[in-house]
């Protein structure tokens, strides 16, 4: 239990000292240490679970498996590196925008309470909070889009507010129909909805209530994920909110949305069999691959052509799940891991761009190259792993899909190559007009020390795409064998 408490501690200890001390240089620091500490307790935990494996705790409350660490551990690494890189690009958006230090004391609370709700989200064990935890993760996300107060920017907040709070009222009847499929095998109260009491008796829960659950289900963490037809708020939360807020929503919100409903696959396996679940998950996310990469095409806002990129990303993954194999199983975890690395660091090079600039529109953003090396490498680099390219985790991974889809649903091979040749071609043009080239008149140079991350990360993401270290292979293998029950 103390691994576990010791995580969640340091993460939301740090919701009220941001709300009361979470301004000036003070605040950025204090944002970064905090989220420096909950990072090394989470290594501890990671620890913890390769040496003596999965574990429950609090009654069986919290529960910790090759799974959930993964996902925790990229939550910890994507959270530090959005505190530090929020320390200077904040510095610049509060000039810009006069925001007064209440508003940036509200600014650090609601992202440590959005990344501390992940975190609860990934830890318990009971169905029940998972919801809750995604529920307080849009509200507090809320409050971040809107930060700025603009039409716009109010505008994208309502929408997001609106549309994942129906997705998340589906979610939530979908897990009530859980609780009716299983308190008849495992009595009333709390343990009905503990997930690894529901995984031991899932094929004894009634077939025809769980594939109405999981669909509810589906719909509704669906929202979350930005699957379509329901990923109308993403885009324009993505560019109306700052962009470390962005850089969060791709990188933790998406991935936790989707290990909910991976969660809920394996319980409907059981109970169903593969294909209900698989199917259901291979059309939504071809779909979302379709859709959006057709979308990029007609972008002229540098933010929502990269969330149309996120939703791109995650109907890949979804689809990888869908099709079921261990292997697909295996290049979705790695091309969630690799997602979130790269498009957090696409958004912090994106959101440098933009405060130099003054402005989201791609015909304006030129010649990064030549007006400031560090960042035109950074966006470069960034886009083109975003892009698959070798040697990134993200090319691994769709390869793996790739030869997947072919062993598996060859049928399918030109509909998923299809999508991915349209996102390449909605992005890797601009791109060259963004980073080569002269650069315009009356850019203003801002300090580099935020892009640090940057190249920390796709570090990481080559690591990944090189080569991935024994033991790593053999945790995403333990937790792609989790989704098979």
């Amino acid at each position: 239990m103390m691994p576990i408490l010791l995580v969640l501690i340091c993460a939301a200890t740090g919701i009220p000292l941001l709300a009361l001390w979470g301004d000036g240089r003070r605040g950025a620091a204090l944002f970064i240490g905090i989220n420096m500490l909950t990072l090394l307790a989470i290594l501890a935990l990671a620890v913890r679970v390769l040496r003596d494996g999965a574990f429950t705790a609090g009654n069986g409350q919290f529960m910790v498996d090759d799974l959930s660490i993964l996902l925790i551990l990229v939550d910890g690494v994507v959270g530090l590196s959005t505190a530090w890189f929020s320390r200077s690009y904040m510095r610049q958006e509060i000039v810009h925008w006069s925001l007064s230090r209440r508003r940036v004391r509200l600014y650090h609370a609601m992202f440590q309470t959005f990344l501390t709700t992940m975190l609860l989200a990934l830890l318990t064990n009971n169905m029940g909070i998972l919801w809750v935890a995604m529920e307080g993760a849009t509200l507090s996300t809320v409050l971040l889009v809107s930060l700025f107060r603009t039409a716009e920017g109010l505008e994208a907040a309502w929408k997001y507010f609106i549309l994942c709070g129906v997705g998340l009222a589906m979610a939530l009847f979908g897990t009530i129909l859980l609780y009716f499929a299983a308190q008849k095998v495992l009595g009333h109260g709390a343990d009905a909805l503990l997930w690894t009491h529901l995984e031991a008796v899932r094929g004894q829960l009634q077939p025809q209530v769980m594939a109405i659950a999981f669909v509810f289900m589906l719909v509704g963490y669906g929202t979350k994920i930005g699957l379509s037809p329901l990923n109308n708020w993403l885009p324009d939360a993505h560019a109306s909110g700052p962009s470390s807020v962005s850089a969060a929503l791709s990188g933790l919100l998406l991935n936790v949305a989707l290990y909910a409903v991976l969660r809920a696959k394996v319980l409907v396996d059981g109970a169903l069999g593969p294909d209900f679940a698989g199917r259901l998950l291979m059309g939504f996310g071809l779909l979302s691959l379709l859709v959006a990469a057709f979308s990029m095409l007609r972008q002229r806002d540098v933010k929502r052509l990269f969330a149309y990129s996120s939703i791109e990303h995650m109907g890949l993954a979804t689809f990888a799940f869908g099709i079921g194999a261990p292997l697909a199983s295996f290049a979705g975890l790695l091309h969630m891991v690799s997602h979130s690395l790269t498009k957090s660091s696409v958004f912090f090079s994106v959101g440098q761009a933009v405060q130099s600039v003054g402005s989201r529109e791609i015909q304006r953003i030129r010649g990064l190259l030549a007006f400031s090396p560090v960042l035109g490498w950074a966006l470069m680099l960034a886009v083109l792993f975003i892009l698959g390219m070798p040697p990134s985790g993200l090319f691994l991974s769709e390869f793996l899909i790739i030869t997947s889809t072919l062993q598996n649903q060859p049928w399918l091979t030109p509909v998923l190559l299809l999508g991915l040749g349209v996102a390449f071609a909605g992005i890797f043009p601009r791109l060259q007009g963004m980073v080569f080239g002269p650069a315009p008149e009356g850019i203003a140079r801002q300090p580099t020390t935020g892009i640090i991350p940057v190249f920390i990360q796709l570090a990481l993401v080559i690591l990944l795409g090189v080569f991935i270290p024994w033991t790593l292979v053999q945790w995403m293998q333990h937790a792609a064998l989790l989704l098979h029950g």
